[in-house]
């Protein structure tokens, strides 16, 4: 199966949705948030041992509540849960979210990770994360940025800084499918000492480096990781605009847990939250279900592979830092 990236190459190629990013560099953290002009149906897997959530038990099939407001990604430990309360209270001004009766409540599931021991001003005297979920809500657009932004301002991994990262491919069903991901690893996304990525297998064109996969994986078999900090999570949010219920978003989260896997070593570990929420706007039904839903499967861990190893490959420097980034260490 030959796929190719959407228009950008960003999880916004999915038509509908769109994406905000806050930071804040002294603090060296963030917020990302995904949104949409009206709800959409929604899934989360989670595989890491050391998860930190909100809301996420009522994306379980059988729950009452089939479609949410928007998905938050953010910095802060369980400090940063606080960015999903701004986003809920911007969006109930909007006048958004789940009606009872006269009342309207938002639903904005949330995931964290930590990055509190990364260099930043974490004297705050106030939750900052609050504020920096509405500045990111208030940002989504169908362009964001890269790199070290919203949530993956401060995030690290074992051998360099981290980042947010995105990818997109369209599958020959005509289906889009997206990624985003806010990398903050136990492990790393490079094979051993060099620059390749563990994602390069699938990555397309030169979306990072084009190196290629690595030659020499002799010192792969005890990889470095963070294992003195347990400062770590990965969380993802992959998306489509193929019609699916909760529970098909569900498996294609779980499916998409197999991109971590090939593009972080190692992965999902009792010291990381790893996590991914699935998203589905329902524009396009599914043309072959049991066959669609494979791939939809399939694309959405390539695709989240592909953003791991972006989000490592165009994190940018800043003061302070206590890893160095992928371009300071092998750009030249």
């Amino acid at each position: 199966m030959r796929i190719q990236t959407g228009p950008q190459n960003l999880l916004t190629d999915v038509p509908g949705l769109r994406v905000g990013n806050a930071s804040d560099g002294a603090l060296k953290s963030g917020v990302t948030v995904l949104t949409a002009d009206t709800p959409f149906t929604a899934g989360v897997h989670v595989m890491g041992g050391a998860p930190g959530t909100r809301e996420t038990d009522l994306l379980a099939p059988d729950r009452t509540v089939q479609q949410v407001d928007a998905l938050v990604l953010s910095g802060g430990s369980a400090f940063g849960l606080d960015a999903a309360s701004g986003v809920t209270d911007a969006l109930r001004a909007a006048g958004r979210g789940y009606a009872v009766g006269d009342v309207r409540v938002p639903i904005v599931p949330a995931a964290i990770l930590f990055d509190l021991l990364n260099g930043g001003a974490k004297g705050w005297t106030q939750n900052p994360y609050g504020p920096l979920g509405a500045a990111a809500l208030a940002a989504c657009d169908t362009r964001f940025d890269l790199g070290s932004v919203g949530a993956g301002t401060g995030a690290l991994t074992a051998t360099l800084k981290g980042g947010l990262g995105s990818a997109s491919c369209v599958l020959p069903s005509g289906h889009v499918v997206g990624a985003l991901v806010a990398v903050n690893a136990l492990g790393s996304a490079t094979v051993a000492d060099g620059p390749q990525f563990w994602a390069a297998p699938f990555e397309i064109g030169n979306e990072f480096g084009g190196l290629g996969p690595a030659r020499d994986y002799g010192k792969v078999h005890l990889p470095r990781t963070k294992m003195g900090d347990d400062a770590n999570t990965t969380i993802a949010i992959v998306a489509t605009d193929a019609a699916l219920g909760q529970a098909q978003c569900t498996r294609m989260a779980t499916a998409a847990h197999d991109g971590m896997a090939r593009a972080l070593l190692p992965s999902h570990t009792p010291m990381d939250g790893d996590l991914v929420f699935a998203a589905s706007t329902g524009a396009h039904d599914l043309n072959d279900p049991a066959r669609d839903t494979l791939l939809l499967g399939h694309a959405a861990a390539t695709c989240l592979a592909r953003a791991i190893a972006r989000a490592i490959y165009m994190a940018r420097p800043a003061p302070g830092d206590v890893l160095p980034c992928w371009s300071q260490r092998f750009a030249g």
